[in-house]
């Protein structure tokens, strides 16, 4: 039942992933939680696990996203290099936050932050470009890697939101988002391994992650996140914002209600 589960929420992140350049944590982090502290009803680490395992399976997910945005020629490179190493410098920061929070107060910075970014991504607002040049850029990329690594995903709620807000056409913000997901997965995933070492966790295991779900995930997302990645350059952007929009809010919905 366990090894279903994970392939099931590993096509549905895949998907979400390519489609909408989040590298599938917003999916695969409450999924995994719950399934986890059912599995392992013992130990008090289950969100800890599902953010670590999250952000190892981004790495997978992100790397066929990126292939497929890469194919259809959509990536602003020079977007990508303002703020790639900022978030890659956040992520690690962010895993060692994460670590002292604890699982419900880490559920429900993951929760706040899906209910914001969902809230500004519907508002009905004008685009401007983005002021402030290089020093902008590595203030928001420090923020998002951070928080990134603190849920446990790949920054796009964050990313793609901003870009849209400033001019970038939403499927080149995915693309963009998508490729930012990757440096922030691995800083994420390491630091996340590190603040786990010593802890009381389940066997197979390294850190936080939890390789059996990292494996059934990250096979399932590959498959699936080249077909978002090809659905979204052919559907109306306006619909895709309010989808992505509508899907963070209701993560955001569920997990408060889960834990509050």
């Amino acid at each position: 039942m366990d090894w279903t589960l994970y392939l099931l929420i590993g096509a549905a992140a895949g998907l979400a992933a390519g489609y909408l350049g989040i590298g599938g944590g917003l999916i695969i982090v409450p999924a995994l939680a719950a399934v986890l502290a059912h599995r392992f009803p013992n130990t008090a680490y289950a969100m800890n696990m599902a953010v670590a395992t999250s952000l190892a399976t981004i790495i997978v997910t992100s790397f066929s996203a990126i292939a497929s945005h890469w194919r259809l020629g959509v990536i602003d490179w020079s977007t990508v290099r303002r703020l790639a190493p900022a978030m890659a410098i956040g992520a690690l920061a962010g895993g060692w936050l994460a670590d002292r929070l604890g699982g419900r107060w880490l559920t429900l910075v993951f929760a706040l932050y899906a209910l914001i970014a969902g809230l500004r991504l519907l508002r009905n607002v004008g685009t401007a470009p983005m002021a402030g040049g290089t020093t902008r850029y590595g203030l928001f990329g420090l923020l998002t890697g951070a928080a990134s690594s603190l849920g446990g995903i790949g920054g796009g709620s964050m990313t793609v939101p901003l870009l849209s807000r400033h001019g970038v056409a939403i499927q080149r913000a995915i693309a963009v988002s998508a490729v930012c997901g990757y440096p922030i997965a691995v800083a994420g995933m390491l630091s996340h391994i590190l603040a786990g070492l010593g802890r009381a966790l389940p066997t197979a295991t390294s850190g936080y992650v939890y390789w059996p779900a990292f494996i059934g995930i990250a096979v399932a997302s590959v498959i699936t996140a080249p077909l978002g990645a090809i659905l979204v350059h052919r559907s109306d952007p306006a619909l895709v914002k309010r989808l992505f929009g509508l899907f963070l809010l209701a993560v955001a919905a569920y997990l408060f209600w889960s834990t509050v």
